[in-house]
């Protein structure tokens, strides 16, 4: 969350933040928060003045009774009661005022970099670079999902009975190149300096909260019934709130992390958005990256970020290419964000791979991970940033179709040959002939 000063000294200056990201209904909240906070306020001095009183009365008690003053005792301890009262009406007046400052500021949406493009949506995100050229056929190529079918490697149709739409099965060759890519990411993540995490994929409310997901997302998130459990929707979860609530020792920042893991998404809202494919599914493969800085390391992080997640890409050989987001598509949590888009033949167009976001120290507030750089120094609060390193689903898809064959078959990345065992994925491997 942001930090409560700004709204206490300059309240336009967060409006300002929330109407460049086109949620002007957010507007009367900062108003709001300004009026409880200013009654938290009086209450809490109220209730320090009392206890002040309080404490100062009671100590005539005990005098007077050593001084046989019965009646004048009882007297004072009814004044004192009545304090007791009045305290008790106040701690919990500041109790509600409290929680509910704190309900009005989860909601409030991180500041925007300075750097980020003003728009109201992704048709105004910037383009900054690509790699490699668009993949042109001299024949009419296939999307994933047919090409998968005619292979035998994707199977919704079963994943659809056993579960629902937007799940998949995968089969033979489908599930080693699966396996291949998130081994394939990992390995070359860790080669550069990132430590392996396999977190659970389970987390709960506390860790939800601290990451940004809740409540602004709750209705995406698949909540276990009867329990404080969410399924995650991103390794960011796990590995970020590993340090929930600890003081890190500056001298290890910046810290990196990658990280394996099954995501689930409700996709709230997403209905008839690439209902078909890999592309927008309720559960898939990803790679995350995380990291953990200092404030004034925190872009320079982000750049790095970037390139290792395209790093991947590059490595196997998919054009793509890179745009800052502007603030309307901009995520609540993130102060400035590049997508990375692969270039999707069937599409006609770049498709999102990969985000990469700086969160400044949104994240970190709320889940209080703060860093020393000596025992004695006061506590900071870290800069957070992640990225995908990147979503394993739809790079299978893209694979698939720049790597498509004109007798349907795939070609394999060559840097996935080792993994994968074979060159080429063909109905003849698959048993489809």
């Amino acid at each position: 969350m942001i930090d409560m000063k700004w709204i206490r000294n300059d309240p336009e200056k967060v409006k300002e933040n929330i109407r460049k990201k086109f949620q002007d209904e957010k507007l009367p909240l900062v108003d709001e928060v300004v009026e409880l906070d200013q009654k938290f306020r009086e209450a809490k001095v109220q209730g320090d003045e009392l206890r002040s009183q309080r404490k100062s009365i009671s100590k005539k008690i005990g005098a007077l009774m050593g001084q046989g003053k019965k009646e004048e005792a009882e007297a004072v301890k009814a004044e004192v009661g009545a304090i007791g009262t009045k305290l008790e009406e106040l701690e919990k007046a500041e109790t509600e005022l409290s929680a509910r400052i704190r309900e009005i500021m989860l909601v409030i949406p991180n500041f925007i970099d300075d750097s980020v493009p003003i728009g109201k949506d992704d048709t105004e995100n910037v383009e900054l670079r690509r790699w490699g050229e668009p993949t042109h056929f001299d024949y009419e190529p296939q999307a994933h999902w047919d090409l998968g079918a005619d292979l035998g490697i994707l199977d919704p149709e079963t994943a659809a009975k056993v579960t629902g739409k937007r799940f998949h099965f995968y089969r033979g060759l489908g599930c080693r190149l699966e396996r291949s890519i998130i081994a394939f990411f990992m390995d070359t993540h860790s080669a550069h300096g990132y430590t392996e995490i396999f977190p659970p994929f389970i987390a709960n409310k506390d860790s939800m909260t601290g990451t940004g997901q809740l409540p602004k997302f709750a209705e995406d998130m698949y909540k276990l019934e009867g329990l404080d459990y969410y399924l995650i929707p991103t390794a960011e979860v796990p590995v970020t709130n590993m340090y929930r609530g600890d003081i890190i020792d500056g001298s290890k920042l910046p810290m990196s992390f990658c990280a394996y893991s099954a995501c689930f998404r409700g996709e709230a809202g997403s209905a008839g958005r690439d209902t078909r494919g890999l592309i927008r599914q309720h559960e898939f493969n990803k790679v995350e990256l995380v990291k953990f800085t200092k404030p004034e390391e925190s872009y320079a992080e982000l750049e790095k970020l970037t390139h290792d997640a395209e790093r991947v890409l590059q490595l196997l050989g998919l054009p793509y290419r890179v745009v800052v987001l502007s603030t309307g598509d901009l995520g609540f949590s993130s102060a400035k964000t590049y997508d990375i888009e692969v270039w999707m033949p069937s599409y006609g167009r770049y498709v999102e791979i990969s985000s990469c976001s700086d969160f400044e120290d949104f994240q970190a507030r709320r889940a209080s991970i703060r860093y020393k750089e000596n025992p004695k120094d006061k506590a900071k609060l870290v800069h957070t940033l992640n990225g995908s390193g990147v979503a394993v689903g739809r790079t299978v898809a893209a694979i698939m179709e720049n790597y498509q064959n004109p007798d349907g078959s795939i070609t394999v990345p060559e840097v996935l040959r080792p993994y994968m065992g074979c060159d080429r994925i063909t109905k003849q491997d698959t048993g489809m002939l």
